[in-house]
């Protein structure tokens, strides 16, 4: 394929238009879905019978693990569409999706009011939003990319990585709120429902921000070669080259990317409620401060493989997550149960640092790895397979394992064993991606 120009490709007024309307939706998609992880523990006294408390938060989050499992299948769908007819299309059909299946949890009957119906309509939603999540992340990492500057790909598109704590951070905040206005009474009875019923007037905006996008300039290059894939699916799994790269971006980038993610902004809230004892605002509290620092992290990251490389970043981040979780947890549960909340945070400040450093470069090169007429799904199927599979069910697995040894931190081996074979695969096989030309 020749070189052709790419409009709008390093024009900074024309990508932070796609930057913001892009972002905005991924906000969103986010923001739906760790909703549901910011609750779980109520939800499981509202959705699930009460005979036994910890099967109770464990089917609750199977419950959010299930929209996790069928990410791929999202992925393998509205991947292959965005390879096919393109990527704004995807991204108005899966943040409809997302935004429809959160409003309507807001709706429904609990267990007291309708029984069995009640876990089994949230199960239906928890798998329409996975499906919807499936399509938008990597898809949106591929969009962003493919509009930005090169030389400066890593610091322009790791904006897009923090819509995943803006989302929790923002959930968590108004969970804080309405459990700081309400009384436990008001907020078991009807004040849960509101953060699900607010993503109405959020799908409203985002549906009208991604009206205004336009087409990515490498697909509109595609489709004016005629050089858009019939079957990209097939042609990813018939290439080695592509096929071994996306091995490489599940055990190296998403694995690592979504086991810190879930271990320091989703799985810490949980621990520091159930193990540590703590009350569930305060919990949330301590955790949004943690996440506050993940911003400038991030963009610093970003940046700094614009500098020295993607490489030695993304293998920095996953050597400090193999050997920060289990002594981090350890000190959580010791300082937690003292009240040294200043302690807390600064120990959640290492996971929230080894996942900056994944996340920071990780939009850009989750584009750089592939071809342009097959990028969308490349990226997309490993990239949910990891997340959905690996990371998405890490709360469970860690809470599983944890409550059949007897230990809170034996299942914290999960996610550590998983960090570290990223971590032996990346130093083997990891490639520099930093100077790839996108256009093929």
């Amino acid at each position: 394929m020749s070189a052709a120009p790419l409009p709008h490709a390093a024009d900074p007024a024309s990508y932070r238009q796609v930057a913001t309307a892009a972002c905005f939706g991924t906000f969103l998609e986010w923001y739906d879905f760790l909703t549901f992880a910011a609750l779980a523990s109520h939800l499981a006294q509202i959705f699930f019978p009460q005979t036994d408390p910890v099967a109770a938060l464990l089917a609750s989050l199977a419950t959010f693990g299930v929209g996790m499992v069928v990410r791929p299948l999202g992925a393998a769908l509205f991947g292959s569409l965005g390879d096919r007819i393109g990527r704004r299309t995807v991204f108005l059909i899966t943040i409809v999706l997302m935004g429809g299946a959160t409003f309507l949890v807001g709706l429904l009957p609990t267990y007291a009011q309708a029984g069995l119906l009640a876990p089994a309509l949230l199960v239906l939603l928890r798998l329409a939003q996975g499906l919807a999540v499936g399509g938008e992340i990597g898809g949106a990492a591929v969009y962003l990319t493919e509009h930005a500057p090169g030389g400066r790909r890593g610091a322009y598109t790791s904006v897009l990585q923090l819509m995943g704590p803006l989302g929790m951070m923002v959930s968590s905040a108004q969970v804080v709120a309405l459990q700081t206005w309400l009384s436990p009474a008001e907020f078991a009875a009807w004040g849960w429902r509101v953060p699900f019923l607010v993503s109405l007037v959020l799908l409203a905006i985002s549906i009208k921000s991604r009206l205004n996008l336009h087409e990515s300039p490498i697909f509109r290059l595609l489709r004016e070669q005629r050089a858009v894939s019939k079957t990209p699916l097939r042609e990813c799994f018939t290439d080695r080259r592509t096929l071994g790269r996306m091995g490489l971006l599940f055990f190296c980038i998403s694995s690592g990317g979504s086991l810190l993610f879930f271990s320091a902004q989703v799985y810490t809230g949980i621990f520091l409620k159930s193990s540590v004892g703590l009350e569930p605002a305060h919990a949330g509290l301590l955790v949004l401060i943690s996440t506050l620092a993940l911003f400038p992290l991030t963009i610093g990251a970003g940046w700094l493989s614009d500098r020295i490389g993607r490489r030695p970043v993304l293998l920095a981040g996953l050597a400090l997550g193999v050997g920060s979780l289990l002594p981090v947890f350890q000190g959580l549960l010791h300082f937690g149960a003292q009240g040294q909340d200043l302690a807390v945070v600064a120990l959640l400040l290492l996971p929230t640092l080894a996942l900056a450093c994944i996340t920071g470069p990780q939009t850009a090169v989750l584009a750089e790895l592939f071809p342009a007429r097959t990028r969308y799904s490349a990226v997309a199927l490993p990239h949910n397979l990891a997340a959905g599979w690996i990371g998405g069910l890490s709360p469970f697995m860690v809470t599983l394992l944890s409550s059949w040894s007897g230990h809170p931190l034996a299942g914290l081996w999960y996610p550590t064993g998983i960090l570290a074979l990223g971590l032996v695969v990346g130093l083997l096989f990891l490639p520099e991606t930093r100077d790839a030309v996108l256009s093929d």
